[in-house]
């Protein structure tokens, strides 16, 4: 292409040579290889001139795609800030949601302190007006919730989670047959006794060497010895409850509830 333009360029200026050599005075003896000369001369500076629009155009074409790349760039920045500031709204929305949430559950905490307090001493007493069945497991359990209230590294959840917890093991006890080893009273005496609680309905004693039976009377509330009847039911119970019988039908001293006082 640079050739093209140089040649069409070389003839019209070999041609105003010629016609300057020939009316100028000064070179009227002017040669021809003068006339090639001043043609060089000409050509030479028409290439560098067209080097130099060459290298123009080049750096137009390459800040022409900055242009561009930057024109893409500030676009996704604007689109990106758009973003952002829908964001932003957001959390300032939500930071005013925390800040109205954290003001209520200061406000429940207060008042469900006291509710749960009261929901351990009706648990304390529910126990000490059931039978008495593993007391020592259940009293701890609630010695635990009381010790829990005073802690101040639990939070409220957790508290009122286990009181939850609680609740729900004693109400599992009333589904349940049981038989552990404990220590119960006897006309002033106390034994070592293999003890069976059927849900709610029985709870009865039978001492190791299978020599006495008897079962808690909830009128009296104390232990009372059973005839000789109930000796093979309530060893049976036992067996079953610890796994070691064929779960089946049970013969049971049971005790009709009262009237809550």
């Amino acid at each position: 292409m640079k050739v093209k333009r140089i040649h069409r360029l070389s003839a019209p200026m070999l041609l105003a040579a010629c016609v300057a050599i020939g009316t100028a005075p000064a070179v009227s003896g002017a040669t021809l290889n003068d006339i090639f000369k001043v043609a060089e001369r000409v050509n030479a500076q028409a290439k560098q001139s067209q080097a130099r629009v060459d290298a123009l155009t080049e750096e137009t074409r390459k800040l022409l795609a900055e242009y561009k790349t930057v024109l893409k760039e500030i676009e996704g920045l604007q689109v990106y800030n758009r973003q952002l500031e829908k964001q932003v709204g957001n959390q300032e929305k939500e930071m005013g949601d925390l800040s109205t949430a954290i003001d209520q559950v200061t406000i429940i905490e207060r008042q469900i302190t006291p509710l749960m307090l009261r929901m351990i001493d009706g648990l304390d007493q529910f126990v000490q007006l059931d039978l008495p069945f593993l007391l020592k497991e259940r009293n701890d359990r609630i010695d635990r919730l009381r010790e829990m209230m005073e802690r101040a590294d639990v939070a409220a959840s957790e508290k009122f989670s286990q009181i939850l917890r609680a609740y729900q093991i004693e109400n599992e006890y009333g589904r349940t047959m049981e038989a552990y080893t404990d220590e119960v009273s006897l006309e002033g005496e106390t034994r070592v006794v293999d003890v069976l609680k059927v849900g709610r309905i029985a709870l009865v004693y039978q001492t190791q060497d299978g020599e006495e039976t008897g079962a808690w009377d909830a009128g009296q509330k104390a232990w009372v010895e059973l005839d000789d009847e109930f000796t093979t039911p309530v060893r049976n119970g036992i067996r079953m409850a610890r796994k070691q019988l064929s779960v089946d039908m049970l013969t049971l001293p049971i005790t009709a509830p009262g009237a809550a006082q």
